[in-house]
C-alpha cells in the first residue's frame, strides 16, 4: 500500500511510499481509509513538539480517519466486512476515567496511524460511522467533535440557556459552537478575523470579539454577560492566555484547557483562580462511550462538519501547510479514489 512516512521531524521529512498492507491480528480490523482529518496535535509531531520522545521513525501520522472494514482478524464481533468505522485517538480508553498511560496508546503517534491507503483499528476502539457523513465528515470527529462534546456536555454538563466561550474558529472551537447552540446554549467567539467571526455568527453564535482589535477581550466577555462571565469556556490557545480565560468565566465555572496553540506553559495568577473558584480541567479528547453519545446527538441535530478544504491524498504535505496558515473548520486528506 502507499503511505505517507514522517522519517524525521519537520514537514520536509514526510514521504509518501510504498509499504506492505498490514494484516489483522486477532481483534483487530483492517479499514480501508476514505479520508483523515488534521488535527493541530498531528502538525506539533511533524515540527517535533509534541511528546517527542514517544515519537518512532518512521511513522505513518494522523490519528482521526473514516473507512471501511476490508478484512478482520480472529475473534472479531463488533464489526464486520463492509462497515463504516471511525477511528478513536486513545485505542485503550472506552470508558470512564483515562487510564495513567493512554497516551502509550495512541493512533497516529506513538501507534501506526491513517495517512495511508489501509490502517488497523482495534475492534474495541472503533466507532460506527455516522450514516448521514461522507467518510471526509465523518473524518473530523475524532478529536475535534469528541473535544468539544466531552467539554461540553460530559465533563460541563451544559444547560440550555447558559453561555458559551470559544476561541478561534478551528475544529474544536466550531464544533462546541455547533453542539451548544443546538443544544439551546449562547455562545460568544473571539478570533483575529472579522470574517471568520462573520461567519461562525451564521452558525448561530451571538457575538464575537475581535482579539486584536481588542486585546483585553475578557472585559468585553465581562460585559456581554452583564459583568457575570460565562459558564464554560474553550481554551484552545494556552500559554499566558489562560489568565483571560480565567477571568471571562464566572465564578465557579469551567474552563476547559483543550490546547496550546500559544503556548504549553503558562504564568497563572493564582489569586483570581482561587477567588473565582474556577475549575480549569485539562481535556484530552475522550472515551470511546463518549463518542457512541456524540453521534446520536449529532444525527438528531444535522449537525454538519465544517470543512475548509478537501485535499488529494498525494497533497498531504499542502494540507498541513494548510493547517499551519489557520483554517476555518477542518483541513481533510481524502484517501480513497
Amino acid at each position: 500500500m502507499k503511505a505517507w512516512l514522517l522519517k524525521d521531524f519537520g514537514l520536509s521529512n514526510l514521504h509518501l511510499e510504498e509499504v506492505p498492507t498490514p494484516v489483522p491480528r486477532p481483534g483487530e480490523l483492517l479499514v480501508k481509509v476514505g479520508a483523515v482529518s488534521l488535527n493541530f496535535r498531528d502538525k506539533a509531531i511533524v515540527d517535533g513538539i509534541y511528546e517527542p520522545h514517544r515519537v518512532p521513525k518512521p511513522l505513518i501520522p494522523v490519528s482521526d480517519a473514516a473507512g471501511t472494514v476490508v478484512a478482520v482478524g480472529e475473534g472479531v464481533s463488533r464489526f464486520k466486512v463492509g462497515d463504516r468505522v471511525n477511528s478513536t485517538l486513545y485505542s485503550r480508553w472506552i470508558d470512564g476515567p483515562p487510564g495513567p498511560d493512554e497516551p502509550a496508546h495512541c493512533l497516529g503517534m506513538p501507534l501506526p496511524g491513517g495517512l495511508a491507503q489501509y490502517m488497523i483499528i482495534h475492534e474495541e476502539s472503533a466507532v460506527k460511522a455516522p450514516d448521514m457523513m461522507s467518510d471526509e465528515q465523518a473524518a473530523t470527529l475524532p478529536i475535534a467533535a469528541l473535544t468539544a462534546w466531552h467539554s461540553l456536555m460530559d465533563l460541563g454538563h451544559l444547560e440550555p440557556g447558559q453561555t458559551v466561550l470559544v476561541q478561534g474558529t478551528g475544529g474544536v472551537s466550531i464544533f462546541a459552537a455547533q453542539i451548544a447552540t443546538a443544544h439551546g446554549a449562547r455562545v460568544i467567539a473571539t478570533s483575529s478575523s472579522d470574517a471568520n467571526l462573520a461567519k461562525i455568527k451564521a452558525l448561530g453564535v451571538s457575538d464575537g470579539i475581535n482579539y486584536k482589535a481588542c486585546p483585553n477581550w475578557e472585559q468585553k466577555v465581562l460585559e456581554l454577560t452583564e459583568g457575570k462571565g460565562v459558564d464554560i469556556t474553550i481554551d484552545v490557545a494556552g500559554g499566558q492566555g489562560l489568565n483571560q480565560s480565567i477571568a471571562a468565566t464566572k465564578v465557579a465555572g469551567l474552563v476547559a484547557q483543550v490546547g496550546f496553540l500559544t503556548g504549553q506553559t503558562s504564568a497563572l495568577n493564582l489569586m483570581p483562580l482561587i477567588f473565582r473558584q474556577t475549575t480549569v480541567r485539562g481535556i484530552a479528547v475522550a472515551p470511546r462511550a463518549s463518542f457512541e453519545r456524540m453521534n446520536p446527538f449529532l444525527d438528531k441535530h444535522r449537525i454538519e462538519p465544517v470543512i475548509d478544504h478537501v485535499y488529494s491524498f498525494a497533497q498531504a504535505v499542502q494540507a498541513y501547510e494548510h493547517l499551519a496558515r489557520g483554517a476555518f473548520g477542518k483541513v481533510v486528506i481524502k484517501i480513497a479514489d
